[in-house]
């Protein structure tokens, strides 16, 4: 990527770019120093004015958008002495004024102030739109906005950051972009998330270079996390369906029904809002991800009225202070789905009711506040003494996936996990708001330090759910299993549920691995934990108490069986290892078995006998596993360690016939043979280490 760059940006440009800082090198909304940021006083109308006309922007928005920058001024009303914009009125008044290709009152308003003893000013422009709706993320009004850092003395743009999806995921952000080009904005739809396009193809968002098309943002790769070191985009929201990826939208309700059927909104219809071939009514009543789902497709694009350019609309620019004395934007909670997999499931239906007013957010008066890339900030901070140095954030990062079966493993019996093919969505316990993955990353940022809990969410997917802890020092967190979070179509799911009111044992965590795709889940817990697991996966379920002694179950779900699969009284210590080896060894000796007497059939008697010898080997394994797992429970701890150097001694002659046998095994089974000896091996090591003979004494 690097040498790509250097085509088209000069060195200042890439070396503020990739420069690492450490541990804050994650894009965050809060990484700065807010206090060290100098002041900023108003320019004045003409500059203003001047400044705004000049990088006035040109917006482009999707086929599909019904909600276009206008002017809330004529939905506003007195409440308690002071001006309002209710989302009812808003949205309503909206609808009743449009008319097709004639959005009402295209307008873009500015805000203009200038650093206190330096050169450098910033010129903001705020778009305002009656509704957002996305993906589990809906509400009335909304305010995106694109900032401009513009030098004074020389007149060269500086730094573009535009607002993305939310306050948690980092801006688009563009670091010392072409003065001789007109800032464009790539709207997303229904979010209105502001994606910037910087390069030569002006109605497409790029986020990294290739060839000599220049990438439309600077911001910089996960850093710092190693698990997830193959991961170079760069981190910023970017345009998914820009990108290839695929994102649903749902139908906002209030109070049960659809906002459409409701007797305040008589000018909006189901036509209205996102047509249906992008949208599903509810996560949870698709059994498998949606298909079909069409890319983003470029609709009307908008122009300041005073630029000349081919558009479709023209838009008036008009000073924020014109509206600075409407006090709030308000409506009623919207519902949607978020699924957390507890014992018992719980929907989660709060969530952000409307926008805040721009003139009340930090980043009105100090724009460098909504710096996300914190070597952006570092680039400004040595050009200009007024904008403090980077601080360190909290960040929780990680790629989703999907679980799929194998070909590699017998029939319904392993996993593997592929790209995701359409955009999940993320929750965290501490931040109201749900957001989307972009190319499967979830990243969210500004963090409160402590324990949190994490869900994942995907059209057609059962829920994921796990506890992750936070640090203090800005170091970024990898969720799931390294870095990991696989997801499973609802039509392949099973629950699993581990723990309860009667369990042996409290326990502490809980993880699970698949004889094929290794560890999947990972997790602490308080008591009791619930996952959802794919019905073609075998597993490995290990649990920990807060002793921090292991134990191991197998799990085998039957796909069309049974929804929810329990371990009730899980146990951990010796005699819970000893029995999943036994458990496990004895499920491959019984697929041996089965083999054989298909050979048979096949021969009229007289099987391969190094299958017979793996056979005979396996039930071995079962006999002396069984036996110190009794040894285990009666206390015996002296003979169940004998008991487990015999299993240990004869897993090593099941590795000897498996080698002899190999020829005469389906490669399926002999690589799942091969997979659950050595966890058998793994876990006897761990009964013979461990000093807990059994959690149920």
């Amino acid at each position: 990527m690097t040498d790509t760059l250097e085509f088209d940006v000069d060195r200042r440009t890439v070396l503020g770019t990739l420069a690492g800082i450490g541990g804050s090198a994650l894009a965050g909304c809060s990484a700065f120093e807010r206090e060290t940021d100098g002041q900023t006083s108003n320019l004045d109308g003409d500059a203003a004015r001047e400044l705004a006309t000049e990088f006035a922007p040109t917006l482009y928005f999707d086929a599909n958008e019904p909600w276009f920058p206008t002017d809330p001024r004529p939905y506003t009303s007195e409440r308690d002495g002071e001006t309002v914009v209710t989302g009812f009125d808003a949205l309503d008044g909206y609808h009743e004024r449009y008319s097709d290709g004639d959005p009402p009152k295209p307008t873009v308003f500015y805000n203009a102030v200038e650093y206190e003893g330096s050169s450098l000013a910033v010129v903001q422009f705020w778009f305002y739109s009656v509704f957002d709706q996305f993906t589990t993320n809906f509400h009335w009004h909304d305010w995106e906005v694109l900032h401009v850092f513009v030098d004074t003395e020389t007149g060269e743009p500086q730094l573009y950051v535009a607002s993305s999806h939310s306050r948690s995921v980092p801006n688009n952000e563009f670091l010392d972009p072409d003065p001789s080009k007109v800032p464009r904005i790539l709207s997303e739809l229904g979010s209105h998330s502001s994606a910037l396009s910087i390069n030569d193809v002006p109605d497409r968002f790029q986020r990294v270079a290739i060839e000599d098309l220049l990438a439309d943002i600077t911001n910089t790769a996960i850093e710092g996390i190693e698990d997830l070191a193959d991961l170079e985009i760069p981190l910023a929201y970017g345009l998914p369906r820009d990108e290839g990826s695929r994102l649903p939208f749902l139908v906002p309700e209030y109070e049960g029904v659809p906002i459409y059927e409701h007797e305040r909104l008589p000018s909006v219809t189901r036509e209205s809002l996102i047509g249906d071939d992008l949208t599903v009514r509810s996560y949870d009543a698709l059994t498998s991800p949606p298909t079909g789902l069409p890319a983003r497709e470029t609709g009307l694009v908008f122009r300041h009225r005073e630029r000349e350019a081919d558009a479709d609309v023209e838009y008036d620019l008009v000073p924020s202070s014109e509206i600075e004395h409407i006090a709030t934007f308000t409506g009623p909670q919207l519902s949607f789905e978020f699924t957390v997999p507890d014992v018992v499931e719980d929907a989660v239906a709060g969530h952000i009711t409307t926008t805040g007013v721009p003139w009340s957010q930090p980043r009105y008066s100090n724009p460098a506040a909504d710096i996300s890339v914190p070597n952006h900030r570092t680039a400004l901070a040595d050009r200009y003494d007024v904008i403090g140095e980077a601080a360190p954030i909290n960040s929780v990062i990680a790629r989703v996936t999907e679980a799929v079966t194998t070909d590699d493993a017998p029939e319904n019996e392993g996993l593997t996990t592929t790209e995701t093919t359409v955009e999940p969505v993320v929750l965290l316990e501490s931040d109201p708001e749900a957001i989307p993955t972009f190319g499967g990353v979830a990243v969210v940022q500004d963090v409160p330090a402590g324990e949190h809990r994490l869900t994942v969410n995907g059209a057609g997917r059962a829920p994921h759910s796990e506890h992750v802890a936070v640090a203090d020092d800005g170091t970024p967190i990898a969720a799931g299993v390294g870095g990991e979070i696989p997801l499973v179509a609802r039509d392949r799911a099973t629950k699993l549920e581990i723990g309860g009111e009667n369990a042996a044992t409290g326990l502490s965590a809980v993880a699970l691995e698949d004889d094929f795709a290794g560890r999947l889940y990972e997790s602490s817990v308080d008591g009791t934990d619930a996952v959802y697991v794919h019905t073609g996966g075998a597993y490995t379920t290990e649990v920990r108490d807060s002793d921090d002694a292991i134990g191991a179950y197998r799990v085998n779900p039957t796909p069309g069986g049974e929804s929810t699969v329990r371990i009730e009284r899980p146990e951990t210590g010796k005699a819970s290892l000893a029995t999943f080896v036994a458990d496990i060894a004895d499920e491959t000796r019984a697929e041996v078995v089965a083999l054989s007497d298909d050979d048979d059939a096949d021969r009229g008697g007289g099987s391969s006998n190094a299958v017979n010898g793996l056979e005979r080997a396996l039930a071995a394994v079962v006999e002396a596993a069984r036996r110190a797992a009794e040894r285990a429970r009666d206390s015996e701890r002296d003979t169940a360690d004998k008991q487990l150097t015999t299993v240990t001694e004869r897993l090593q002659r099941v590795e000897q016939r498996l080698t002899e046998a190999r020829s005469d095994l389906s490669e399926p089974l002999s690589n799942a043979a091969q997979n659950r000896m050595a966890q058998a091996d793994r876990r006897t090591e761990q009964a013979r280490n461990a000093d807990k003979l059994s959690s149920d004494k």
